[in-house]
């Protein structure tokens, strides 16, 4: 008779509860940066926190329609679209980019040259990477049992690695990571781990092949994601029965 297996368990992220929470804040704008007349700057959340401080790097724009809750600290060089919404307690790195009618929701980390393009949610406590790329229309998902007494202490978004690109309208469940410079095929669903520098797709998403492995229709290049333009080393983690580097290699002479 076969044994079953449980599923291993998940850890609930860790958060210290807010026993001094702050009543005002202050904005800090770095040098050069544009505000439109009908954005939002330091809207107050309604939940406590430790710091109401917003800070906002040189060099930034915020366009019309945009809302930004007091809380945060963004890097230098962010431009948003219209309509954008940005919550509290973000850290938010360089070079951030966030097009029309996207929201940021609380408590993320979010890396250096990021780029979220049109009608995506992100949902509290998600990690992105440096260099991350989600196309219009994702949505990251952070809650394992929606409407359970218990769910919002055990709150967590997704972790995408360094370089992840997000095809169109993907869904991201929660606690999931996927690997450095792997790629999501549009409309995907992706309900578990990812392995590094693999093409995903289908719903659930399903290994399907390296990146390497991809070619250009266009004939602009003869592969788009080249090993030496992302430091791959010698052993990368790729899913089982997925050709990695090497081979891609050995096809291509």
């Amino acid at each position: 008779m076969a044994t079953q297996t449980s599923a291993p368990r998940l850890e609930p992220p860790h958060r210290e509860p807010v026993t001094n929470p702050a009543k005002s804040g202050l904005i800090r704008l770095g040098e050069n940066v544009k505000i439109d007349t009908a954005a939002i700057l330091g809207y107050m959340p309604g939940r406590k926190l430790a710091s109401l401080d917003l800070e906002i790097g040189s060099d930034s724009s915020v366009r019309a329609g945009s809302v930004i809750y007091l809380g945060s600290k963004i890097g230098q060089n962010m431009e948003t679209g219209h309509n954008v919404v940005i919550r509290e307690e973000n850290v938010i790195g360089d070079h951030f980019r966030i097009w029309n009618g996207s929201t940021i929701d609380y408590g993320c980390r979010i890396g250096n040259g990021v780029k979220i393009h049109c009608n995506c949610y992100v949902a509290q406590y998600t990690v992105l990477e440096d260099d991350v790329f989600m196309a219009p229309g994702v949505t990251i998902a952070n809650d394992l049992h929606p409407g359970c007494k218990l769910s919002m202490p055990c709150l967590k978004g997704p972790t995408l690695k360094r370089g992840v690109q997000v095809g169109c309208n993907v869904t991201i469940l929660p606690y999931v990571t996927i690997g450095e410079y792997a790629l999501i095929g549009a409309g995907s669903v992706v309900v578990k781990d990812v392995p590094a520098r693999t093409v995903v797709a289908g719903n659930p998403a399903r290994p399907i092949k390296s990146v390497y492995a991809l070619g250009c229709p266009t004939g602009l290049t003869d592969r788009p994601y080249r090993e030496e333009e992302q430091g791959a080393g010698a052993a990368l983690p790729v899913a089982p029965g997925v050709a990695g580097p090497a081979a891609a290699k050995k096809r291509k002479r």
